[in-house]
């Protein structure tokens, strides 16, 4: 194996924005800033979000990101800031980098991810049940 994720994450990680979750929570009001989940949809189910978060998964986000993908979706040519989350701000950390190097700006993640918002105390949306 060329690189490990461990190795992965230390590359993005060295190039991208990590911001704690109060500070997040302080720019949920903010019109300029989309805060994007990018769980799984069980995850979503089982703990529930940050309130007003959009979610995109993560399989997804290339393909919504790029204009000329048939599944773009406008949000992210928006001009906005990004704010990616993920349950620990693995698969977030690495979703930011690959948003960057798309060409997404400004874009930033949850440091410690959902994990860290519960922890520390910030309010959580539980999504309607499906079915």
């Amino acid at each position: 194996m060329k690189k490990g994720y461990k190795t992965l994450l230390e590359e993005a990680n060295a190039e991208i924005v990590a911001i704690p979750p109060q500070e997040v929570a302080a720019l949920l009001e903010d019109d300029g800033t989309v805060v994007v989940d990018l769980r799984d949809p069980r995850e979503l189910q089982r703990e529930g979000m940050i309130p007003g978060a959009q979610h995109c998964p993560r399989g997804m986000l290339e393909f919504w990101i790029d204009p000329e993908s048939p599944y773009h979706k406008p949000i992210f040519a928006s001009g906005k800031t990004f704010i990616f989350y993920c349950a620990s701000g693995w698969r977030s950390a690495l979703s930011t980098k690959t948003a960057q190097d798309m060409g997404l700006e400004p874009v930033k993640h949850i440091q410690g991810g959902f994990t860290a918002w519960k922890k520390a105390g910030l309010p959580v949306a539980m999504p309607e049940k499906k079915g």
